[in-house]
């Protein structure tokens, strides 16, 4: 799974919220953590594709350097967002803990 920029959008707020629209806002707490969940997927995926990369380069088998550099370029773009994802997801559950009932 890739990380698209309609999810990270979703994510990070660049988007309608999600209590306008159909899902209503208890389900949007369900595709926040389904958004979440398949960023995470993408990291681990892109993460091991790279350490693949890095270990047949330093086992002397026919790897393109370009190919290994860009592989580990993209792990850590898809380990910034995540970064990112999580902050914005602590900062939400901080201002939510903040509000008076």
């Amino acid at each position: 799974m890739q990380v698209t920029p309609s999810s990270i959008n979703r994510v990070l707020g660049n988007q309608p919220s999600l209590s306008n629209s159909p899902v209503g806002r208890q389900g949007g707490a369900e595709a926040v953590g389904k958004t979440f969940a398949e960023v995470l997927g993408a990291l681990s995926q892109s993460e091991n594709q790279s350490n693949a990369l890095i270990q047949q380069l330093a086992a002397g088998e026919d790897v393109e350097i370009h190919q290994v550099m860009m592989a580990v370029e993209e792990t850590d773009i898809n380990f910034r967002i995540a970064m990112a994802i999580r902050d914005r997801l602590v900062e939400a559950y901080r201002e939510v803990m903040r509000m008076s009932v």
